[in-house]
């Protein structure tokens, strides 16, 4: 088992990936106590080589690794991969390209909705894993040869997984399919944490300007605070105080300590006056600051009978051709569809989706297709 620890091991295996085709990686973190997730290891495995690379050993250069996240001639195959991308932006600056995801791809394989590793591995490798090591603290050294194993074990498996996937995509023409679902991961909103943009994490109670202005510069401000902590967000103040003070608008301390949903002692903190001031700035300046929301479209009664009808039919129609459903549509594109029919803006009414699914929704919802019983089974029947 190679364990690399030192920068001048960690180039040497990074000059010989260079000229690989793909790699594949993973990691290992702690979070629990941090903003930030705390990097412990970064698995690699390229077709003909492997490795476990500890970024705490002390004065390694993670330079090497991160030419090779950078490289857009060698695909990234990972599974599951949003924690995993979160962190290698972070070290790189930018969102690493291009990336295959085998929970995505196996969606498109018949594997159902979000598939978890040992699942995939055990349906397509034939092989059982032992997780017993996941739980583990990962920042603690030495780490024992178990942890090793399992960790390098995701790695290894994942490199195993990909060239068949890769066929049997191609073979059934669906590797667009997988490409269109896997872009939604390349938006570096995703990761950059940006504090003007923390309010989107939150679902706002109100929509006047002045609540959603306060709102987000309460956001704004604890997003900040946690970052410059590094601690967790609901550590600086909990969602309900966001809520609390964007309802109510403090201008004092006093008028904040007085907040229900407030912890005790939280007006007093030396940061406090820096939050009322831009809550205050942020109400002054509303007709600008406050976000554009888009209230939930306003459903009409009634549709709860045409959603299930068309959850069946979509059902029907991915086992057909053996994907999972969520690749075409969940249930608020289902509720938008029964609602609004071809007027619904939904992907299940774009590409590939309308051929596989939209146009049948269509019809179902004009009378033109309908749902039987033959032979115990339920089956779609055109009644034109």
């Amino acid at each position: 088992m190679k364990i690399i620890t030192t920068t001048d091991s960690l180039a040497k295996f990074c000059k010989k990936a260079k000229s690989a085709p793909f790699i594949a990686l993973d990691t290992e973190f702690m979070r629990e106590r941090t903003f930030y997730s705390q990097l412990c290891l970064i698995q690699m495995a390229t077709p003909d080589d492997e490795a476990i690379l500890d970024p705490m050993a002390a004065g390694i250069d993670l330079s090497p690794i991160l030419s090779i996240l950078a490289d857009d001639r060698i695909e990234k195959v990972m599974h599951a991969a949003r924690q995993d991308m979160e962190i290698f932006y972070k070290l790189l600056g930018k969102v690493p390209t291009p990336l295959f995801d085998t929970q995505i791809a196996a969606m498109a394989l018949g594997f159902g909705e979000n598939v978890g590793y040992l699942a995939l591995v055990k349906g397509r490798l034939a092989i059982n894993l032992d997780k017993g090591a996941r739980f583990t603290d990962w920042s603690r050294r030495p780490l024992s040869e178990n942890q090793l194993s399992y960790a390098l074990g995701d790695v290894t498996h994942l490199r195993d997984l990909y060239p068949g996937m890769v066929r049997e995509l191609n073979a059934k023409g669906r590797m667009d399919w997988v490409r269109e679902e896997m872009s939604g991961q390349m938006d570096s909103q995703l990761y950059d944490f940006e504090p003007e943009r923390a309010w989107k994490r939150l679902k706002p109670r109100m929509f006047r300007q002045d609540y959603l202005a306060a709102m987000k510069a309460a956001a704004a401000w604890r997003e900040r605070e946690a970052q410059q902590k590094d601690v967790p967000r609901n550590r600086i103040l909990k969602d309900d105080g966001i809520f609390v003070i964007a309802q109510r608008k403090p201008k004092s301390v006093k008028d904040l300590d007085r907040l229900r949903g407030i912890p005790n002692g939280f007006a007093n903190r030396k940061t406090a006056p820096g939050l009322i001031a831009e809550v205050q700035k942020a109400v002054a300046n509303a007709d600008s600051y406050a976000p554009d929301v888009t209230r939930n479209k306003q459903m009409p009664p009634g549709l709860g009978p045409s959603v299930d009808m068309l959850k069946t039919l979509l059902r029907l129609k991915t086992e057909y051709v053996d994907i999972a459903p969520r690749l075409i549509a969940n249930t608020s594109d289902l509720s938008e569809l029964a609602a609004f029919g071809d007027k619904a803006d939904i992907r299940a009414l774009k590409g590939w989706r309308r051929e596989v699914f939209g146009d049948d929704a269509l019809k179902m919802l004009a009378g033109k297709v309908s749902l039987t019983l033959k032979d115990k089974k339920v089956v779609a029947v055109d009644c034109e």
